[in-house]
């Protein structure tokens, strides 16, 4: 009896406890990829939800039509033949659903990869995006600053975010405007995504990399244009470059606050991908380059 009790309390506590939590921000997307990956999850439960449905069914007939009766104890029941139809259908059926879901899973992946659908005539802002410790480091090349903690964006303009870390791999999320994707040391991933409207949004790190992973989130705010190029000069105009010692101190601290720069660490400590490109170019010999490559060479000297 203690034990069922037990079992009750937690089952209300945890009851009580999903009732105070926030609503689930992946169904609420703000962007057109997040929306793609919202729709690609509700129908897969969608599908699963059916599935189930279609198991529980069959279970109550079996279970009704084929329970147990009385019978004489020498009864012995009549011999049945392998239904070869049934076994190509229960086969069959199963390879169905993983196809389909299959196909939805390599359309949506391949939607998200790209710029989101609708801004291909506009240009992307690329934003650098790296991690330390339990931070995040924005870098704006275009603009010429750096954000720590926070990230703005514009609305209706395609965003390209460039990752990796200066640690261990984490990832990159922004629930209600992209999926996550992972960054990592010595290697450059791109997540696209956009905006459709202004507002306030959280991001965090989804891969758990230590003891300061629960506090390892950021503010994306999403702002008109106008609202974002006022911002970018308010930056410039009033706060401190970024210098190598100081990036190097907020490389060593756990935890900081938000925090703005008026220059990049990409002027000292460039990107990985960027950075191994220039090395190539500086190694390669005549053997590596093709032909058209050999011949521009030539013309320039």
């Amino acid at each position: 009896m203690k034990k069922k009790l037990s079992l009750m309390l937690v089952a209300l506590s945890a009851i009580a406890l999903l009732a105070g939590c926030e609503p689930l921000t992946v169904f609420n997307p703000k962007g057109p990829n997040a929306e793609t990956l919202s729709n690609t999850i509700i129908l897969s439960i969608i599908t699963m939800a059916f599935i189930l449905l279609v198991v529980y069914v069959l279970l109550a007939f079996m279970l009704t039509k084929y329970r147990a009766s009385k019978a004489a104890a020498d009864y012995e029941p009549p011999h049945e033949e392998g239904s070869h139809l049934l076994e190509i259908t229960w086969t069959v059926i199963p390879i169905i659903i993983v196809a389909f879901l299959a196909v939805v899973t390599v359309r949506t992946t391949s939607t998200v990869e790209a710029q989101p659908a609708g801004y291909d005539d506009k240009e992307p802002l690329v934003i650098y995006a790296s991690s330390s410790n339990w931070k995040w480091h924005f870098s704006y090349p275009e603009e010429g600053v750096e954000t720590v903690n926070y990230v703005n964006i514009p609305v209706d303009r395609p965003i390209e975010f460039k990752l990796y870390s200066f640690g261990p791999i984490t990832s990159f999320w922004i629930p209600q405007l992209a999926g996550q994707k992972y960054a990592m040391s010595d290697m450059l991933t791109t997540i696209h995504l956009a905006a459709d409207e202004v507002g306030s949004f959280m991001g965090r790190n989804s891969n758990f990399n230590g003891r300061g992973f629960a506090e390892m989130e950021f503010e994306a705010q999403s702002m008109t244009q106008e609202d974002f190029d006022k911002w970018v000069a308010d930056v410039k105009a009033k706060e401190a470059p970024l210098t190598e010692e100081k990036f190097d101190e907020l490389l060593e601290a756990e935890h900081v606050g938000r925090q703005s720069f008026s220059s990049t660490h990409l002027d000292f400590r460039p990107a990985p991908m960027e950075h191994g490109k220039h090395m190539n170019m500086d190694e390669m010999d005549h053997g590596d380059m093709s032909e058209e490559d050999m011949n521009n060479e030539h013309s320039g000297h």
